[in-house]
């Protein structure tokens, strides 16, 4: 019935009447310079009718020297960087009090409005676009975002890429730890046709001992017609290859006394990774107030990693080759009805269709380990499907020009089953059609005066290829965890070149389970709640300075869960969550040549531990600083210091995972100072 009302609704749009788009919201805040979009043509965008969204422009990321882009959003506030720093596995990016560990992976990834995240929600795909081709990233948070559903539980990235234009830009880098970079991008517009081109690559000896790293990226993006026009279609390929070392990580004891060491079990550790994606993008204007939004797409993620984790003694079990074969292959659909200056209404519907494969193969004692050797066990050797889909209504109605009020639902169904050794076949567990009422409303006492609030509701389900996500036998029946969030927050404009925010925000979660992505396991948390507030302002307090600060307070706490021993966890916070993040910069320009800036980012110390009896690690303080200067209107130079004073801090997870681990502390230490030089070209 849901999803004939849901259709119902749809085809309704169909009988529109002419009418100017509603205008947009002043609730988004954006960090650099970001073409007008005016939304008077295709789907709505985030910033014109949600209520918490930050964007990232394109001249705050083309010359930035980053190892992977997810690094990118440091810059952003309220953000957690997880740096795991191993090969391949460099970490992630994520929000409101969802760690990076892979415990729960609760933000979307999209890169151009594709879905980008791997089976697991991990957000791997990103690894695939460098800087010198990103026109923006967005990030929408809360759980008031109704247009996807499949790990969009704290909010959602998309990372856009350059789109038409006529262009030639080139960047060369190198910097310490022999780290080489060529990053080349191409784009041609004529005659309704636009053809954009990257080529990227970068090698790295890295900062630790055994820490190489070579990867290798190709993009193509072919395009007819325009926004105006009655149609635009394209077609956005790119593939990815990327080859990497392991240092491993070190005890406490090991970090004092050789930090840029890699301990003797990590010595044939490494990483093999190709990820390839292809999509498919029609846009179709039926009438002057309806526009069709079509994304067709099929993304290919394979990877081989080989990985040690605890010490070297005999029957210890953490000695793994883990290899991925995922495929996804799915369609979004929008429509969008302008009917009037009061009132538009979007209806979407999705449907993504997963078909995997992972082997998990463990490997006898051994110093190194021998990954060529006969394996021990095959652990895994499954193969398993995932398929989704839903669907949403959203509707933007303006009584007045200061008040907006955007009420929307969306439905999700999953099904699918695995086929596990030993002829084990089971069907994924069911969670029926899964209601996700969302409103917001947005009030403007003046043109630089927003107050907004909204409530909306998210979800997680299991994923992986074995129980509790499949119902094997004697697997008992998980319902799917309801995130139930609300915020409340000011936007104002309090002088010319100033933005600034404040939110506070609440998120209570239902039967959430940890995914323990080392052990393959999991772990029921019950109900938890995350709550917290950010503040951030940004100011262009003359033509040559631009200052920005932010700082965001969180804590995600359980409040009802049990061990497996039977002890409770009530009132113990999730574990790798810090309480706060702060993020301070500047920016001067004396003139058009010059160019300087500062950047400190400040992230607090976490439990690594769902108990909390065992210390908390991994906060730091880092500052950045760039200065760039413009040789000719082609040719620019820039000098970026990482760690400008040399900070000792490490990245920090807790070894009680595995039989025969040791229960203690792990680290891998980020890079002390590093120096970076530019050269960068345009034709």
């Amino acid at each position: 019935m849901k999803t004939h009302a849901l259709a119902s609704a749809l085809l309704a749009t169909l009988c529109a009447p002419d009418a100017a788009a509603s205008p947009p919201s002043p609730s988004a805040v954006t960090l650099g310079s970001v073409d007008a979009r005016k939304g008077s043509t295709g789907p709505l965008a985030s910033r014109q009718v949600l209520t918490s969204v930050d964007v990232l422009a394109a001249d705050r990321i083309a010359d930035k020297n980053v190892g992977n882009s997810w690094e990118l959003l440091g810059q952003m506030p309220g953000i957690q960087l997880t740096e795991t720093r191993q090969g391949a596995e460099s970490g992630k990016a994520s929000f409101r009090a969802f760690n990076g560990e892979g415990y729960i992976n609760g933000i979307k990834i999209l890169i151009d409005g594709i879905p980008s995240n791997v089976n697991s929600g991990n957000q791997r795909f990103v690894d695939m676009i460098f800087p010198l081709d990103i026109d923006y990233i967005e990030v929408v948070r809360g759980t008031n975002d109704p247009r996807y559903g499949l790990h969009n539980i704290g909010g959602n990235i998309n990372f856009g890429t350059r789109q038409g234009g006529i262009y030639t830009d080139a960047r060369l880098s190198y910097g310490s730890f022999e780290s080489r970079e060529v990053q080349l991008a191409i784009g041609r517009e004529a005659n309704g046709v636009a053809q954009n081109y990257f080529i990227g690559t970068q090698a790295s000896d890295g900062y630790r001992d055994h820490d190489r790293s070579r990867k290798y990226s190709l993009g193509g993006k072919w395009f007819i017609g325009s926004d105006e026009d009655v149609l635009k279609a394209g077609l956005v390929a790119r593939v990815y290859h990327h080859v990497a070392d392991e240092p491993g990580f070190l005890t406490a004891t090991e970090l004092a006394s050789a930090r840029r060491a890699s301990p003797r079990k990590n010595a044939n550790d490494g990483d093999v990774r190709d990820m390839r994606t292809l999509g498919a993008h029609v846009d179709l204007r039926l009438t002057d107030t309806l526009q069709l939004s079509n994304r067709l797409y099929h993304n290919r993620y394979e990877d081989d990693r080989q990985v040690t984790f605890t010490d070297y003694r005999p029957g210890n079990a953490p000695r793994q080759r883990r290899q991925w074969d995922e495929r996804q292959t799915g369609l979004l659909s929008t429509l969008t009805w302008r009917a009037s200056e009061r009132l538009t209404v979007a209806g979407g519907i999705n449907a993504e269709q997963q078909d995997n494969a992972y082997r998990r193969l463990r490997y006898a004692y051994g110093i190194p380990t021998d990954f060529d050797a006969v394996p021990a066990r095959i652990q895994n050797d499954d193969r398993y499907s995932l398929d989704n889909v839903g669907g949403y209504l959203q509707a933007v109605i303006q009584p007045t020009p200061a008040l907006k009020i955007i009420p929307a639902w969306r439905v999700d169904r999953f099904s699918g089953d695995t086929h596990l050794p030993g002829g084990i076949r089971a069907p994924l567990q069911r969670s029926g059609w899964i209601d996700q009422p969302k409103l917001s409303v947005a009030y403007a006492f003046t043109p630089s005066l927003n107050v907004y609030a909204n409530w909306g509701r998210t979800f997680q389900v299991l994923t992986g290829s074995t129980a509790p996500a499949y119902l094997t036998p004697g697997q008992a029946a998980f319902r799917p965890s309801i995130n139930t969030g609300k915020e409340l927050g000011i936007n104002f404009n309090p002088a010319d070149g100033i933005q600034a925010s404040i939110a506070a925000w609440q998120q209570d979660a239902t039967d959430e389970v940890a995914n323990m992505p080392a052990t393959g396991t999991t772990v029921g948390l019950g109900q938890t709640r995350r709550r917290g507030a950010d503040l951030q302002v940004n100011a262009r307090v003359s033509a040559h300075w631009t200052l920005w600060a932010s700082h965001a307070i969180q804590q995600a706490t359980v409040i009802s869960a049990f061990t497996a021993d039977g002890r409770s966890l009530a009132g113990n916070e999730v574990l790798a969550t810090p309480r706060h993040i702060t993020n301070i910069g500047a920016d001067y320009r004396p003139d058009a040549r010059w160019r300087f800036g500062i950047q400190g980012r400040r992230q607090g110390d976490y439990y690594v531990e769902e108990s909390n009896q065992h210390g908390r690690y991994g906060g730091f303080s880092v500052l950045d600083a760039s200065a760039g200067y413009a040789l000719s209107d082609r040719l620019s130079v820039d000098l970026q210091v990482k760690n400008l004073t040399g900070r000792t801090y490490a990245y920090a997870w807790y070894d009680n995972f595995f039989w025969g681990g040791d229960n203690q502390p792990m680290f891998s230490p980020a890079p002390r100072r590093g120096l970076f030089v530019s050269l960068n070209l345009t034709l």
